[in-house]
């Protein structure tokens, strides 16, 4: 019997890249998960948690837990909504069992496929360079992929993923982790810097020789295309979901 997996869409991807949600479905669906989309899901309240607004969070994480303890796995297009699930929730319930199993199974969806479905190639074709962005939640609070900082063995199994799929040519940057600047509500507290950031990121890429610039938060890639779209710089943004379900 296929595993039963609750698909959490984040409420940006929701209003802005539905095309990011159902890429989602499609690669689980083609690699044979029984995938439900609880319609009465809301934000996981990382806005208002950001903001300090931490009493305003509480009923969305305790709705979220109702919503989704029942799954055998929770996956989501975004490190940062699955960050707040693991690693910012624990304030919100104390020593409730049903959430710390529901934490143990919360996913993003890269880590869903390669660590529990274990999958290690991709079939598909495609002919780009393209350049990703190790969004900040993914890389530093889920451990993604590893830190610039830390002298350790490489590791990123997004990366793998992409560098086996047929054409792909993934571009080297100078700076392979760096902050895209968006931060959420930092984006409007700090809009200079934030956008600072954001050229900064592109520029690296732009001088990578990248053609398609992805990553693993459509959040960040929000920022960044932006910026790109308002200097018509040529590239071409895509969510890592995106590019997996064209590969299909």
């Amino acid at each position: 019997m296929a595993p039963q997996v609750g698909l959490f869409i984040p409420c940006y991807v929701d209003q802005l890249y539905p095309q990011v949600g159902i890429a989602s479905l499609k690669i689980l669906e083609h690699f044979g998960i029984d995938v439900e989309y609880p319609e009465s899901q809301t934000c996981c309240g990382q806005p208002m948690a950001n903001t300090g607004c931490t009493n305003e969070v509480v009923p969305l994480a305790k709705r979220f837990l109702e919503i989704f303890k029942s799954y055998d796995a929770v996956v989501c297009p975004s490190g940062s909504c699955v960050s707040m699930v693991k690693h910012h929730y624990d304030e919100y319930f104390s020593e409730n069992k049903e959430y710390d199993e529901l934490k143990a199974k919360t996913y993003e969806l890269c880590d869903y496929l390669t660590s529990v479905l274990e999958i290690k190639t991709l079939a598909g074709r495609f002919p780009h360079k393209v350049g990703l962005h190790q969004s900040c939640h993914g890389l530093r609070e889920l451990r993604l992929a590893s830190s610039s900082e830390l002298v350790k063995e490489p590791f990123g199994p997004a990366r793998e993923l992409l560098e086996s799929i047929e054409g792909l040519e993934v571009t080297q940057l100078q700076r392979a982790d760096e902050c895209c600047g968006f931060g959420g509500t930092f984006a409007v507290a700090e809009e200079a810097v934030s956008c600072m950031m954001g050229e900064d990121r592109v520029h690296d890429h732009e001088q990578a020789g990248t053609e398609v610039l992805t990553a693993l938060d459509m959040s960040c890639l929000m920022h960044l295309d932006g910026i790109i779209r308002r200097q018509k710089k040529p590239i071409r943004v895509m969510h890592i979901s995106e590019i997996f379900a064209e590969c299909l």
